[in-house]
């Protein structure tokens, strides 16, 4: 074949102008070039290689602008040189500052799941990477320079001590111990069996599914609404259309309240007094109506009591505070007479989307928050103390102790929080600790923030993942409910229930498919309804009492019970 004519054409073709054999790589269309060198495989080393003289072996190795890395076409890992973390792909347990934060919402999860997970995330980096050095991952390798192993001194031939006990340099014997891992009949290691036997805390399992559904046709999609509140008398109002219907818990018996068709208007909020049949009924058209659940009869109507629709209602004792579109807040006492109100509150830029009365109207209970459009929340105190503001002079009060509604339109709040970045319409205040309050942020915040109101600080924050539409507190446990909507993970329309202080989830319910606007609570503190735009109401059994025993059991003590 070398010496035959096609040979001679060929190399012929191969050779320059001066007589040298031109070495051109070979190109593939597909894989790009091929070695020049008959025979010759790639490594699977992608570093080039050079010789003494700096100059590249071959031209495929040889760097440049469209050159890329050659690899093989397997990739077989060194276990000795590697770290185990990076080769088993472990992450590190480092706890971080703030561990509430950067949390997303799972879509099916509970407190059992969560403990489950973190007990085997435990055993499992005890069972890779054991703390003992006894079996350790990889074998370490002698230096190149070390000495070589000395003859040991002659010893006696029965010797009745360990020799790490003789002589402490002598590394430890596993076999001198009887209760080495060696003579376990067990799975897993020690510490992993110390982990499946020290004693975990009790979770409650909550129930996943509603145990009553309700149809509640027109129940308006408008995140700046609050259409259901829940009574001490244990009915539940509920705003649908230009109509107001009652709903009796216990007997399961629906009666209209109102109808404000004939006015051509539309109901935007309903709020309850908190001990009586009393109710509040705000409207689009900011009208403000008062009406006694007991005898369904109209006892009050303030025909202009805002510019604009009443998306807020929350109740002090007698005192109504309403909150609109036209970023008022006005105080009024409904035993008065007077159509106007006794004190305004002017904090906010846009819409207040959220009020909520401290307790249950006390003195020390004095404390209003609202929340509004422009991602801000304010704290009032219509006792009349106010920060100290730098340069600016007290305003003098009326001689009744309140300040007429003309001097209060420019009212300092006592707080402003700045931290939202999304409309604030959840808010909540700890009924268990005094002074602390749960503020919820909208679509582009996703944010629970919790504040101590006595000195502005801001205690702790959880990212949810998804808006916040409403927050409540449970009466029989130190939880948090939250309604979600918008969200920028698959779980989306979620009832989530925190714990506080440590938020950690003790339980998520889905059921909803629309955004979980509306929250209530019965006044047992069992039992939440939420409502949403798919236009349903659904009774969640969150929170059932806790059955004390310790109270059930007999005392010792009490020696009544001994006497005949």
């Amino acid at each position: 074949m070398q010496n035959s004519p096609f040979g001679k054409r060929l190399r012929a073709a191969q050779t320059d102008e001066d007589g040298h054999r031109r070495n051109r790589p070979r190109v593939n269309q597909i894989f790009g070039p091929v070695a020049a060198i008959p025979g010759s495989t790639p490594s699977l080393d992608s570093r080039p290689t050079t010789s003494e003289s700096g100059v590249f072996d071959s031209p495929v190795d040889a760097p440049g602008p469209s050159r890329g890395h050659d690899y093989g076409d397997r990739f077989v890992p060194s276990r000795d040189a590697g770290d185990i973390r990076t080769t088993y792909h472990l992450m590190d347990e480092s706890p971080t500052a703030t561990p509430s934060k950067n949390r997303i919402i799972p879509t099916e999860s509970d407190a059992l799941k969560e403990q489950a997970n973190a007990i085997f995330t435990s055993i499992l980096h005890t069972e890779v990477t054991p703390s003992s050095p006894v079996r350790s991952s990889s074998p370490t390798r002698p230096p190149a320079n070390a000495p070589l192993p000395s003859t040991p001194n002659r010893r006696r031939l029965f010797n009745y001590n360990s020799p790490s006990r003789s002589n402490p340099a002598t590394p430890t014997r596993r076999l001198d111990t009887p209760v080495d891992e060696a003579y376990s009949i067990s799975p897993v290691r020690a510490e992993s069996r110390h982990i499946l036997e020290s004693p975990r805390r009790q979770l409650r399992s909550v129930c996943k599914t509603p145990y009553r559904v309700l149809d509640a046709p027109d129940l308006a999609d408008d995140f700046y609404l609050n259409l259901v509140d829940w009574s001490s008398t244990n009915v539940l109002g509920v705003g649908l259309g230009s109509c107001v219907y009652l709903w009796t818990a216990h007997t399961a018996q629906v009666s209209k309240l109102c109808d404000l068709s004939d006015s051509n208007d539309t109901i935007s909020s309903v709020s309850w007094v908190q001990k009586g049949s009393t109710l509040a009924v705000g409207t689009l058209s900011g009208r403000l109506r008062i009406y006694d659940a007991s005898t369904l009869q109209l006892t009050r109507t303030y025909q202009q009591a805002h510019t604009q629709r009443i998306g807020a209602l929350s109740w002090n004792q007698h005192t109504l505070s309403s909150g609109s579109r036209d970023r008022m807040i006005h105080h009024r006492d409904v035993r008065d007479s007077s159509v106007k109100p006794f004190k305004r509150s002017q904090g906010h830029r846009q819409e207040v989307c959220g009020l909520r009365w401290n307790g249950d109207g006390g003195v020390q209970d004095a404390l209003l928050a609202s929340g509004g459009n422009d991602n801000k929340v304010c704290i009032w105190d219509l006792r009349g103390s106010k920060r100290p503001q730098p340069g600016v002079p007290p305003r003098a009060s009326s001689a009744g102790g309140a300040s007429s509604a003309g001097e209060d339109a420019g009212e300092v709040p006592l707080w402003k929080f700045h931290d939202h970045t999304a409309a604030v319409k959840a808010l909540a205040w700890d009924p268990h600790v005094s002074g602390v309050l749960a503020t919820g942020g909208g679509t582009a915040d996703k944010h629970i923030r919790f504040w101590n109101v006595a000195t502005g600080v801001k205690l702790n924050e959880l990212d949810t993942g998804s808006q916040v539409c409403n927050l409540t507190w449970s009466l029989n446990y130190h939880e948090l409910v939250s309604t979600h909507g918008f969200s920028s993970t698959t779980a989306q329309h979620q009832i989530c229930v925190w714990k506080y202080p440590s938020l950690d989830m003790v339980a998520s319910l889905t059921g909803h498919t629309y955004r979980v606007l509306y929250l209530a609570m019965s006044p047992d503190g069992e039992t939440i309804v939420t409502g949403a735009g798919d236009e349903t109401l659904r009774f969640w059994n969150a929170f059932p009492k806790r059955d004390n025993h310790e109270t059930k059991r007999e005392s010792r003590l009490d020696y009544g019970r001994l006497i005949r």
